[in-house]
Protein backbone atom coordinates (compact mmCIF):
# COMPACT_ATOMS: atom_id res chain seq x y z
CA UNK A 1 0.00 0.00 0.00
CA UNK A 2 2.55 2.12 1.21
CA UNK A 3 4.44 1.62 -2.63
CA UNK A 4 1.49 2.63 -4.30
CA UNK A 5 0.73 5.60 -2.70
CA UNK A 6 4.33 6.79 -2.93
CA UNK A 7 3.91 6.00 -6.81
CA UNK A 8 0.60 8.33 -6.84
CA UNK A 9 2.46 11.16 -4.90
CA UNK A 10 5.46 10.88 -7.40
CA UNK A 11 3.26 11.04 -10.06
CA UNK A 12 1.49 14.21 -8.43
CA UNK A 13 5.15 15.97 -7.72
CA UNK A 14 6.89 15.14 -11.44
CA UNK A 15 3.71 16.89 -13.01
CA UNK A 16 4.98 19.81 -15.12
CA UNK A 17 3.50 23.19 -13.24
CA UNK A 18 2.54 24.07 -16.52
CA UNK A 19 -0.03 20.95 -17.14
CA UNK A 20 -1.41 21.19 -13.20
CA UNK A 21 -2.37 24.83 -14.21
CA UNK A 22 -3.81 23.95 -17.54
CA UNK A 23 -6.36 21.31 -14.64
CA UNK A 24 -6.92 23.85 -12.70
CA UNK A 25 -8.23 26.55 -15.16
CA UNK A 26 -10.08 23.72 -17.58
CA UNK A 27 -11.88 21.99 -14.53
CA UNK A 28 -12.43 25.00 -12.36
CA UNK A 29 -14.48 26.66 -15.75
CA UNK A 30 -16.09 23.53 -16.73
CA UNK A 31 -16.86 22.59 -12.76
CA UNK A 32 -18.69 26.13 -12.73
CA UNK A 33 -20.31 25.00 -16.08
CA UNK A 34 -22.27 22.26 -14.76
CA UNK A 35 -23.21 23.73 -11.52
CA UNK A 36 -24.81 26.62 -13.41
CA UNK A 37 -25.97 23.99 -15.80
CA UNK A 38 -27.22 21.81 -13.09
CA UNK A 39 -28.83 24.79 -11.57
CA UNK A 40 -30.33 26.42 -14.64
CA UNK A 41 -32.33 22.75 -15.55
CA UNK A 42 -33.02 22.11 -12.25
CA UNK A 43 -31.02 18.85 -11.83
CA UNK A 44 -28.68 19.40 -9.44
CA UNK A 45 -26.46 21.94 -8.00
CA UNK A 46 -23.80 21.86 -5.29
CA UNK A 47 -24.78 23.93 -2.01
CA UNK A 48 -22.04 26.49 -2.00
CA UNK A 49 -20.45 28.02 -5.32
CA UNK A 50 -16.61 27.17 -3.48
CA UNK A 51 -17.44 23.55 -3.95
CA UNK A 52 -16.74 23.55 -7.36
CA UNK A 53 -12.90 24.11 -6.12
CA UNK A 54 -13.04 21.41 -3.62
CA UNK A 55 -14.82 19.27 -6.11
CA UNK A 56 -13.40 19.11 -9.47
CA UNK A 57 -9.54 21.02 -8.38
CA UNK A 58 -8.54 19.60 -5.19
CA UNK A 59 -10.32 16.41 -5.60
CA UNK A 60 -10.69 15.54 -8.97
CA UNK A 61 -7.22 17.37 -10.70
CA UNK A 62 -5.24 15.24 -8.84
CA UNK A 63 -6.75 12.13 -9.55
CA UNK A 64 -6.73 13.22 -13.31
CA UNK A 65 -2.84 13.24 -13.22
CA UNK A 66 -2.51 10.13 -11.48
CA UNK A 67 -4.62 8.02 -13.94
CA UNK A 68 -3.88 10.27 -17.06
CA UNK A 69 -1.48 7.62 -18.49
CA UNK A 70 -4.05 5.06 -17.88
CA UNK A 71 -6.57 3.41 -20.73
CA UNK A 72 -9.94 5.46 -21.36
CA UNK A 73 -11.68 2.45 -19.99
CA UNK A 74 -9.23 1.58 -17.04
CA UNK A 75 -9.64 6.28 -16.15
CA UNK A 76 -13.53 5.37 -16.40
CA UNK A 77 -13.54 2.37 -14.24
CA UNK A 78 -11.15 4.25 -11.74
CA UNK A 79 -12.93 7.39 -12.17
CA UNK A 80 -16.27 5.67 -11.42
CA UNK A 81 -15.06 4.44 -8.09
CA UNK A 82 -13.69 8.15 -7.13
CA UNK A 83 -17.10 9.49 -8.42
CA UNK A 84 -19.20 7.26 -6.79
CA UNK A 85 -17.57 8.07 -3.36
CA UNK A 86 -17.83 11.90 -3.86
CA UNK A 87 -21.34 11.70 -4.99
CA UNK A 88 -22.79 9.70 -2.03
CA UNK A 89 -21.08 11.51 0.30
CA UNK A 90 -22.01 14.79 -1.51
CA UNK A 91 -25.68 13.58 -1.36
CA UNK A 92 -25.36 12.12 2.03
CA UNK A 93 -23.75 15.04 3.31
CA UNK A 94 -26.10 16.99 1.71
CA UNK A 95 -23.23 19.24 0.61
CA UNK A 96 -25.01 18.69 -2.93
CA UNK A 97 -29.04 19.88 -4.21
CA UNK A 98 -31.13 17.42 -6.11
CA UNK A 99 -33.82 19.22 -7.56
CA UNK A 100 -37.15 17.14 -6.68
CA UNK A 101 -38.49 15.97 -10.02
CA UNK A 102 -35.85 16.63 -11.93
CA UNK A 103 -35.80 15.13 -15.54
CA UNK A 104 -32.93 12.51 -14.63
CA UNK A 105 -35.59 11.43 -11.57
CA UNK A 106 -38.42 11.28 -14.60
CA UNK A 107 -36.68 9.01 -17.31
CA UNK A 108 -34.10 6.75 -14.44
CA UNK A 109 -36.03 7.01 -11.40
CA UNK A 110 -35.08 8.98 -8.15
CA UNK A 111 -33.25 5.29 -7.13
CA UNK A 112 -31.14 5.44 -9.92
CA UNK A 113 -30.18 9.27 -9.90
CA UNK A 114 -26.62 8.81 -7.86
CA UNK A 115 -25.58 6.00 -9.69
CA UNK A 116 -26.32 7.62 -13.17
CA UNK A 117 -24.48 10.89 -12.14
CA UNK A 118 -21.03 8.79 -10.94
CA UNK A 119 -21.72 7.02 -14.04
CA UNK A 120 -21.52 10.24 -16.20
CA UNK A 121 -19.19 12.32 -14.46
CA UNK A 122 -17.05 9.14 -14.39
CA UNK A 123 -16.30 9.94 -17.68
CA UNK A 124 -14.90 13.33 -16.75
CA UNK A 125 -11.29 11.36 -15.86
CA UNK A 126 -10.75 10.32 -19.55
CA UNK A 127 -12.38 13.21 -21.27
CA UNK A 128 -10.32 15.66 -19.12
CA UNK A 129 -7.45 14.19 -19.57
CA UNK A 130 -7.64 14.20 -23.33
CA UNK A 131 -8.88 18.01 -23.09
CA UNK A 132 -6.07 19.21 -20.98
CA UNK A 133 -3.05 17.07 -22.80
CA UNK A 134 -4.97 18.92 -26.26
CA UNK A 135 -5.04 22.98 -24.46
CA UNK A 136 -1.38 21.88 -22.85
CA UNK A 137 0.23 21.06 -26.08
CA UNK A 138 -1.01 23.85 -27.89
CA UNK A 139 0.29 26.42 -25.31
CA UNK A 140 2.89 25.28 -23.80
CA UNK A 141 4.40 22.69 -26.50
CA UNK A 142 3.96 24.81 -29.38
CA UNK A 143 7.34 26.18 -29.49
CA UNK A 144 9.15 22.70 -29.45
Amino acid sequence: MKRILSKHINTLKEAPKTLILTYIVIYFLWGLGMNRFGTEVEIARFTYWWQVITCYILYMVPISIILKEYTFFEQYAYGLVAMGILEFLGYWLQSSYVYPDNILDKVFSPQNFSLGMALFFALYFPAGNWLVKKVHNLIFMSDK
